[in-house]
């Protein structure tokens, strides 16, 4: 997965200058990124602070492992019983 330029601090400072009220194209051309970049920010970010922005990457990488265990203990179980089908 790609990481963003931008640490999540930052992506909130940010943020909180657009509630401020300083201009999205302003802020886009301060920062060298694209309008587009803002708006997906604050779709994913707007309206939560710095604490939940943590708890939710650490919710994010738990489920990411949590997924990946779930596929690995699944292709075991499929070969487990292709293997056992097999013997009788």
């Amino acid at each position: 997965m790609k990481t963003s330029r931008f640490s999540d601090a930052q992506i909130m400072a940010i943020l909180k200058q657009a509630e401020d009220g300083v201009p999205v194209a302003q802020l886009c051309q301060e920062h060298g990124m694209s309008d587009a970049s803002f708006y997906k920010w604050r779709a994913r970010l707007g309206g939560i602070d710095a604490s939940m922005v943590a708890q939710m990457k650490s919710m994010e990488d738990e489920n990411r492992r949590l997924k990946k265990m779930y596929a690995e203990l699944s292709m075991q179980n499929d070969l487990l019983k292709e293997a056992l089908g097999k013997k009788r």
